[in-house]
Parts: C-alpha cells; sequence; structure tokens
C-alpha cells in the first residue's frame, strides 16, 4: 500500500522529492576502490530495495560515477526498468568526480552517465567534491552549459563549504539557474554543518542540504553499544574515532534517547534518527539512507509514517548539541 507523503522542493527548482530518497552507493557490485566499502549483491536483492522504496512512496534516487565506476548508475537503471518504471516517473541524482580532473572533464564524460543510466534522465547532477583541478565557478559553467544543452535538469554540488557553495550559487545565478543542493553529511552525530556556516548559507540562498550518512554508518541505532563484539567486524568504519570506546562513551546518551523514544513511537532506532533529521530544520534537509537489504528498504520509508513531537525534537537536539 502506498504511503502518501507531503514533497518538499530541492532548492527552489521546483523538483518535488519525497524528504527521504534512496543512496545507492551500496549497488556499486564491489568495482573500484569505491565499490569494496560495500558487499556485491545481487541483481534479484538490487531490484527488491529499489521496487519497495517506490512502493512506499520514496521518488528520487542517488548515485554517483564513482560508485563502482558506473555499475550503481546501471545497477539502479535496470531495477527502475524491472519496476516497470518509465523515465519521468521519478528523479536520479548523479554526480561527477573532480578528482584529478578539470571543468573541461564535465561535457567530455557526460555521454558516459547519460549511457549508464539511460533511458533515464540526469535530473540532478552534482559535482561530488572540492578536489578538482578547476574551481567552483568553471565547474558551474561547465555545468551550466550541460543544462543549457538539456543533458541534465538542474546542477547540485556535494561536500562544499559555506564560501563555495556561495560562489557557486552565485555563478549560477548569473545565469539565472538555482543551486539545488549541497549534499553533505549530516546526523545526530555528526551535526557540523549547524556551526560550520553550511547549513545557514544554505537557507540563506534556499539551497536544500541533501544529508548522507544519516544514521552515522549504523551508529545511532545502538546496535555496537549493545552488543560490542560487531565491533570486530565493521570494516572501514573501525578507523572512526565514533567507533572506538571514547567515541562509543560520547555518544552513548544520544543513542539511550534514540531508544526510548522508538520504544514511545512504536518505530525502530534508525527511523527516529531520520525523522529528526528531515524534520528539525523544516523543509531545508532531506535525506538519502542506503540499504544493502530488504528490511533496511522497509525500515527507511517507515522514517515516513510519522512525525516526532516538537517536545521530542528538541530533547533530541540538546542531547546532541555536542556533535556540533
Amino acid at each position: 500500500m502506498e504511503i502518501k507523503i507531503q514533497q518538499r522542493s530541492l532548492g527552489r527548482t521546483g523538483m518535488m522529492v519525497s524528504p527521504i530518497g534512496l543512496g545507492c552507493w551500496q549497488f556499486s557490485k564491489q568495482n573500484n576502490f569505491a565499490g569494496k566499502f560495500w558487499p556485491n549483491l545481487s541483481d534479484d536483492t538490487i531490484n527488491k530495495i529499489v521496487s519497495l522504496s517506490l512502493e512506499s512512496g520514496i521518488n528520487w534516487f542517488d548515485t554517483a560515477e564513482v560508485y563502482g565506476n558506473g555499475a550503481s548508475e546501471k545497477a539502479l537503471s535496470a531495477a527502475l526498468q524491472v519496476a516497470g518504471i518509465k523515465p519521468g516517473d521519478v528523479f536520479i541524482a548523479t554526480k561527477w568526480l573532480p578528482i584529478f580532473r578539470f571543468a573541461s572533464n564535465i561535457p567530455k564524460t557526460i555521454n558516459q552517465r547519460i549511457k549508464a543510466l539511460e533511458p533515464f534522465p540526469i535530473d540532478l547532477y552534482q559535482i561530488h567534491n572540492q578536489l578538482g583541478f578547476s574551481n567552483e565557478k568553471s565547474e558551474m559553467n561547465a555545468m551550466a552549459e550541460l543544462k543549457s544543452q538539456n543533458l541534465i535538469k538542474h546542477i547540485g554540488i556535494s561536500n562544499f563549504s559555506a564560501k563555495k557553495m556561495e560562489s557557486a550559487w552565485k555563478t549560477l545565478d548569473k545565469r539565472g539557474i538555482h543551486l539545488a543542493s549541497n549534499q553533505v553529511m549530516y546526523n545526530l552525530l555528526n551535526r557540523k554543518i549547524e556551526s560550520n556556516g553550511i547549513l545557514d548559507m544554505a537557507k540563506k540562498l534556499g539551497v536544500s542540504i541533501i544529508a548522507y550518512s544519516p544514521l552515522a554508518k549504523g551508529l545511532v541505532t545502538g546496535k555496537f553499544h549493545d552488543n560490542p563484539e560487531l565491533l570486530k567486524n565493521i570494516g572501514y568504519r573501525k578507523y572512526y574515532s565514533n567507533f572506538r570506546s571514547e567515541g562509543l562513551k560520547k555518544s552513548y546518551p544520544v543513542v539511550q534517547l534514540v531508544k526510548e523514544l522508538a520504544l514511545k513511537y512504536y518505530v525502530t532506532p534508525s527511523q527516529i534518527a531520520l525523522n529528526w533529521i528531515i524534520n528539525f530544520h523544516g523543509d531545508t534537509i532531506v535525506a538519502i539512507p542506503g540499504a544493502s537489504k530488504e528490511s533496511h528498504a522497509k525500515e527507511n520509508v517507515g522514517a515516513l509514517s510519522f512525525r516526532l513531537s516538537d517536545e521530542d525534537i528538541e530533547m533530541l537536539n540538546r542531547v546532541s548539541e555536542v556533535f556540533k
């Protein structure tokens, strides 16, 4: 049964998206370095994850060139076609990787992105980070040219500072184009965008924040606090300070409140964490949790089936302020 979801505009583009989308890094098929972070999901599993997301009202998906060197884009396109989705029925966001590249590479590689996602158009094309050989002005102008040729519909950035976000916005604004979004890490255990100017700048400019890693790599659910044995098999996450003893101790009060609220609302801890993210700052923030199992997909969309009270949202704000 489809859940009726109140959609919101991505920035000032008028592109109406569900407050939660699906992050598709997990569809990388273990191709290239970025793909090694996740297991090699079968096509059947990917198809089911995408189908469950669609059935529950999610209408947009975020992928990237670097996610398996196009493997994620191709898997997403295939899964959407298996689900009977036609071009225009959903929105797809993907990203250009700037590392060791100049802005001139953007038009040179756009056909690869289009082919990987065909028959679906690129609704949002993002610069993946600030680490390119060209500055953000050159990159935005290159993206604007793609938009003028109808090769992409909207333009976004990812992992950009407040200063570079403003510069990117101004460059596009001169051409009559709205910068749609800045995709950054944001969760109850990492609220740095609230203190480093990124969130304030996004609100000022009318730019949406797309929150990746909204569950703090699973830490906010409390499963690692409850069962420390799981820490022995966490792969790359063991290198993050949050997963060490001091980090676990610091996040314990947040995790405990998340678990208490999960019992109060008859939902899961991850659903509490996601609901807080998409509601605490009004319509400014949307989230893209991933899913490597069908149960993850069901849990993600379940976060849209209720709303935390203002009082509980503020309680979570206070207990997690230490992570700003």
